[in-house]
């Protein structure tokens, strides 16, 4: 048998998932759901779920395939096909997008509004009043402890939670489930007609190759990451050893009013590379354009007074979240307009059995999907009315949201960003484009407690889907794809809750993580108090900027889709305010700038070889933190965080 990972031969067009896959993919999603929180609670160390990139994953994958190389000679050990790696490899990531993002900001804001109150705030009379009891924990006691944490030998009131989890999970699982709905509906028109690059899924296809691991030039691009992520690791433990600062200085621009951040991410750099050029110009020239007009803007105070939650203020803030949110918006309706076609087999299979329309390469029915869709939203939507906001409202918002995640799951998809999030929360367009006059204070409140799935949405379920269908689209028999996605939906959740349930009450939540645990839910519910003392009507700058933007990206497709010398892709308009874009423009002007010379001086042949560099780094810099965070929690230090994005 060859020294090398003992892959099954197989034709992966006939390949298949399997219950094997589900069991060990089951198992590790277990490992991650537990490990993760306790990595960013306890240990705070390198970020490893906090964005699409889910390094745990990239990480829990290169160690599996690690063992499988190790063990691969003994005869009665099992080998994996490629099928099956992807497939655990997929319930990797669902986990990864939900043990962090979501479960660790779901827990303390049910919690918060009742903790932190103060005479000063007065929450007590402006915003308890109109949360509904059945959605929070009950007791002063258990909400008390669970920020402060329970006295040594005293059991942990996992009964006190029970409630408002058997109401909330319902919610929080057909959310998931519409998503990945949404995901089989589009997964055709997005990869087979449009032929999306899906720059996140390439790194765990190659790793499924045998000559991946061989490639010398692919281990020199993993070892520039890891050898400096370890330069600052030991430098965490003895100072005298010298560390690499990856952010390489700030710019201030406009009389100090702005600056340029100049960070080096090596996973951004290698994202970046694998995209085409004109979406990587598209990327950094817009963020580059939205400075240069923001800081005329400042310099000659021009801004719109509105008061937006802290998520949307770094979406660029009253101006470029706006208009940013309306190139978004006309992102998703000229894509779905495009895919019309599409949708309408997709429909026309779903209501009227058409048997001329093929869906049995699909993950679900088509059939499923649809009325999965259509059913989930409605339920998701009395839910919001059972919680306090009005009916019509719910689905409005509803309908917002999933723009949202759409357009972001598509910026993600063929732009590879994988460091970024919405410009405007769907609560803050909500509230923003109706008035607050318009809705309830229980209302309000409501919209309060959906910063929880809709505010920091760095990363989320429906990205993992799309970029999992892309990595099994050659794979015929995908039903089975399904209940390993949901399964890991359900561990993830399970199994974070009760580990981010256990670190609260026992080192007490205040103690952990700072930003999640107690500066998040106190940014939520003030700004929630802002909407309730200070009502208003529609904010009409605002919707006026949203259709600034909604004209400009039209202009932007449409230049795009008549005109083979336009150089401006649209991709970038939307997430040009960003905060993280912010923080990655350098990168990808590293990456384009460094593609546009190989294709230019080197040709195709050598951007094909390189290309394996350029995954090198990203393997690199995941494997340099998941390592680190094991020596860590061994060597029960904290705070060693090598990278951050």
């Amino acid at each position: 048998m060859n020294d090398k990972l003992d892959l099954e031969k197989e034709s992966r067009s006939d390949s298949s998932i399997t219950w094997r896959a589900l069991i060990i993919g089951s198992i590790l999603s277990f490992l991650i759901s537990i490990g993760v929180p306790y990595a960013y609670m306890i240990i705070k160390g390198s970020c490893i779920a906090e964005d699409f990139t889910t390094p745990v994953a990239i990480f829990g994958f290169f160690i599996l395939i690690g063992l499988l190389f190790i063990f691969s000679r003994k005869k009665n050990f099992f080998t994996l096909t490629s099928s099956e790696l992807l497939t655990i490899y997929i319930m990797m990531t669902v986990v990864a997008s939900l043990c962090i993002m979501f479960s660790l900001y779901f827990l303390p804001h049910l919690a918060a509004p009742y903790y932190f109150a103060t005479p000063e705030n007065n929450w007590a009379d402006l915003i308890q009043p109109y949360i509904k009891p059945f959605l929070v924990p009950q007791g002063a006691e258990v909400i008390r402890t669970f920020f402060e944490g329970i006295p040594k030998g005293e059991y942990i009131p996992y009964t006190a939670w029970l409630k408002p989890l058997a109401i909330w999970l319902p919610f929080i699982l057909t959310l998931n489930f519409v998503m990945v709905c949404i995901m089989v509906i589009l997964r055709k028109q997005w990869i087979e007609r449009e032929g999306l690059i899906f720059p996140l899924a390439q790194l765990p296809l190659e790793m499924t190759e045998r000559s991946f691991f061989k490639n010398k030039l692919m281990w020199l691009g993993f070892g520039i990451p890891f050898v400096i992520g370890c330069l600052n690791a030991f430098h965490h433990y003895f100072h005298f050893i010298p560390g690499i600062e990856l952010c390489t200085g700030r710019i201030p621009i406009f009389r100090r009013t702005d600056y340029l951040i100049f960070r080096i991410s090596f996973p951004m750099i290698g994202f970046s590379y694998l995209i085409n050029l004109d979406v990587a110009f598209s990327l950094w020239f817009f963020y580059l354009l939205q400075t240069v007009i923001k800081g005329f803007c400042l310099i000659t105070g021009i801004s719109p007074i509105e008061t937006l939650d802290i998520y949307s203020a770094e979406g660029g803030g009253p101006i470029f979240s706006h208009i940013g949110i309306g190139a978004l918006l006309v992102l998703v309706l000229f894509g779905l307009w495009v895919g019309r076609e599409h949708l309408k087999e997709v429909f026309r299979k779903a209501f009227r059995n058409d048997r001329n329309i093929d869906d049995t390469d699909e993950m679900l029915s088509y059939k499923v999907a649809v009325w999965g869709m259509i059913l989930g939203i409605i339920f998701m939507a009395f839910w919001l009315n059972m919680a306090g906001l009005s009916l019509w409202i719910s689905f409005l918002f509803l309908l917002v949201a999933f723009i949202i995640f759409i357009g972001i799951t598509r910026i993600v998809a063929e732009g590879g960003m994988a460091e970024t999030r919405t410009p405007l929360i769907a609560p803050t367009a909500i509230t923003s484009g109706l008035g607050t006059h318009a809705i309830s204070s229980s209302g309000l409140v409501t919209l309060g407690f959906t910063h929880i799935w809709t505010a920091d949405i760095r990363t989320f379920v429906m990205v993992a889907v799309a970029n999992g269908l892309k990595m099994v689209e050659k794979i015929k028999r995908k039903r089975l794809l399904f209940w390993a996605i949901m399964l890991s939906v359900i561990i993830g959740l399970l199994g974070s809750i009760w580990m981010i349930l256990r670190l609260c009450y026992i080192y007490g939540g205040i103690n952990t993580d700072s930003w999640c645990v107690v500066r998040g839910p106190q940014y939520t519910f003030n700004y929630v108090l802002e909407m309730l003392k200070h009502r208003q009507g529609p904010q009409w700058h605002g919707l006026v900027l949203t259709g600034i933007g909604a004209g400009l990206m039209f202009f932007l497709m449409f230049m795009r889709q008549r005109f083979l010398w336009w150089p401006l892709h649209p991709l970038g308009l939307p997430i040009s305010g960003v905060m993280l874009t912010q923080q990655v423009w350098f990168s990808v002007f590293l990456a384009w700038l460094l593609k546009s010379m190989i294709l230019r001086y080197g040709g195709p042949k050598i951007y094909r070889e390189s290309k394996v560099f350029f995954l090198g780094l990203i393997l690199g810099q995941f494997v340099c933190s998941g390592v680190w965070i094991i020596i860590d929690y061994f060597t029960k230090t904290s705070n060693n965080r090598l990278f951050w994005i």
